[in-house]
């Protein structure tokens, strides 16, 4: 495997008109034959057919790590694609993120602080509810078109997150709220920083789907591409703020992010992120699934999560 930090270039935008269609690879990932997850470590507690009165009900997950008490101080980090994250006999792809196996042996090697996973499942709205609302403010006529990421950001902040709080007695602050997501899960990860910063301290987006690619537009999808990266130049929290992580693959569906991504490396560096609050990373040979993601899941969360002491190691 080949890992390697990116240079940043420079950036232009040109915002156009945008109409968008769902495509097969970004819809709903549902889980394979409606089996319960099995974790390796810690406990997963589900609660099927959450309520929500901005978007439709769905599966919340929450894992828990070993020894984990009411009330005792862990962060959290809110994934989404709920039902790829943990037991790949219950996914439709027969692959996982091994979220379980990543953040028990990390903790319990010391790497990274006690966490609780929040895990919201997706829907046959995936697309629509991944997708950063407020990008199509940059957009001629994009208004029009009916995105869902706001309700969905609404739905994590304030309905899941006030449920967690109240039920688990997390640590409390930005510092210790953590989203992470990959694809258009990555997307909406970074939006949700940008939206809430007050709410969110960090945020791993894995493989997400910068480049806009395979979307059925009527126009060039760089446009569209084109059009985010605005968004974020325009409505990035203060600079070292908080803590965010990008990378992708080289193949694939990844082979297409390069050139996209080293134009939000650009927003951050120019904004003044030093290495230490940003880090956007490629992997050689990885390409667009949960396998891969699986493979560098300890780089995101040892980035978010990490303890001063594995610092030193």
């Amino acid at each position: 495997m080949m890992k390697y930090r990116r240079k940043t270039a420079l950036l232009a935008a040109v915002p156009v008109l945008l109409l968008l269609a769902l495509i097969p690879w970004c819809c709903h990932r549902s889980t394979h034959g409606g089996k319960t997850p099995e974790v390796s470590s810690g406990t997963l507690v589900e609660f099927p057919d959450f309520p929500s009165k901005n978007v439709g009900p769905r599966k919340v997950s929450v894992w828990l790590p070993d020894g984990y008490v009411s009330g005792d101080s862990c962060a959290v980090i809110y994934m989404h694609d709920g039902q790829m994250l943990f037991d790949a006999e219950t996914t439709w792809n027969h692959q996982e993120w091994k979220v379980d196996e990543t953040l028990g042996r990390l903790v319990a090697a010391g790497k990274v602080r006690p966490c609780i996973v929040v895990a919201t499942d997706n829907t046959s709205k995936r697309l629509t509810e991944y997708f950063p609302e407020k990008t199509a403010l940059y957009v001629s006529g994009g208004e029009k078109a009916s995105f869902q990421g706001d309700a969905f950001l609404k739905f994590i902040v304030e309905e899941v997150k006030p449920f967690i709080d109240s039920h688990y007695h997390p640590l409390a602050g930005p510092e210790n709220t953590f989203v992470a997501g990959s694809s258009m899960g990555g997307l909406i990860s970074l939006y949700a920083l940008c939206e809430y910063p007050e709410v969110f301290g960090g945020a791993a987006c894995l493989s997400s789907h910068v480049s806009m690619a395979m979307l059925k537009l009527p126009g060039d999808n760089d446009q569209w591409a084109e059009a985010f990266t605005s968004y974020v130049h325009d409505h990035l929290p203060a600079a070292n703020s908080a803590r965010v992580y990008m990378d992708h693959g080289t193949e694939g569906l990844d082979a297409n992010y390069d050139p996209w991504q080293r134009k939000i490396d650009t927003q951050f560096r120019e904004s003044g992120w030093d290495d230490s609050h940003y880090q956007s990373l490629v992997f050689g040979g990885h390409d667009h699934g949960e396998t891969s993601w699986a493979a560098r899941l300890d780089e995101p969360l040892t980035f978010l999560l990490g303890t001063p002491a594995a610092a030193q190691l």
